[in-house]
């Protein structure tokens, strides 16, 4: 299922009593991860959905966040996904992650790039970045909030991981020997498959007990949301341990500072 809370202030909370979104029929089996986009006079919700044939990434829209229309389920194994706030060149702009077990070897997951006039038919399709560009990262890497615009370029969060077998036991899985980071790209305001600007460390990595200690998994932090307020300040929500929401704060410039340059060739 997948919930929904109200706030004044983007740190107090209530949520609502009953799940805004429950989806299970014979193909699909749950929603979950979900990422909000305002755009114009319309919210988009892109999700993630588990289904008989596999995992996909879907698109919905709502006015009004009672009733929602789906717009659009990926092929199976793909999610991740991000929709930029504003239409780029005329058309509607995502990040993804692909599966591509076979072709990479295990979990080697890259960001990904596609466009559309509409939220239906999506292509044009780009590397934006590979876990292999990505210094602390030796697993995979993925979309995490929606995208902002700043002066230099759309900033954005990102998930990576890295994978050490000698961690012992994390979470309730035995298997669970991973350790996800949050961190910070700068992407071209005009061409965003093209990153300008990379951090070379993680902007926030697990270290509270919420964060390594107690949870569903963990060793988890998940970026969701961002907003770039008025006063610079800069409110990201992430996920912890797959188990808490939390939220940390940081000044646009000071985000910005930290991503230099980077180019890579196509």
């Amino acid at each position: 299922n997948i919930g929904l809370a109200y706030s004044d202030d983007g740190i107090n909370w209530n949520p609502e009593p009953k799940p805004w979104i429950e989806w299970k029929d014979d193909e699909v089996w749950r929603a979950y991860d979900p990422r909000l986009t305002v755009m114009e006079d319309k919210v988009i919700l892109c999700f993630a959905v588990d289904t008989a044939h596999g995992v996909r990434g879907g698109i919905a829209v709502t006015e009004d966040f009672d009733k929602w229309e789906i717009r659009s389920l990926s092929v199976p194994d793909n999610r991740n996904m991000v929709v930029f706030p504003e239409k780029i060149n005329g058309k509607y702009c995502r990040l993804e992650r692909p599966f591509p077990v076979y072709s990479r070897g295990g979990d080697r997951f890259d960001i990904w790039f596609s466009d559309a006039h509409q939220l239906e038919y999506w292509g044009n399709e780009q590397l934006v970045l590979g876990v292999e560009d990505v210094p602390y990262a030796n697993d995979k890497i993925g979309p995490a909030a929606p995208p902002v615009r700043t002066e230099k370029g759309w900033l954005t969060t990102f998930h990576a991981v890295d994978r050490d077998d000698t961690r012992g036991k994390n979470g309730w899985e035995d298997t669970w020997k991973k350790r996800y980071h949050a961190g910070i790209i700068l992407l071209d305001l005009e061409q965003p498959w093209k990153v300008t600007g990379l951090c070379k460390d993680p902007i926030l990595t697990p270290e509270t007990p919420y964060e390594t200690e107690d949870g569903f998994r963990t060793n988890v932090i998940f970026p969701g949301g961002m907003i770039l307020e008025d006063s610079g300040e800069v409110k990201i929500y992430y996920g912890a341990s797959d188990t808490v929401e939390c939220l940390a704060t940081a000044h646009v410039d000071d985000l910005l500072e930290l991503c230099v340059p980077w180019s890579k060739a196509r």
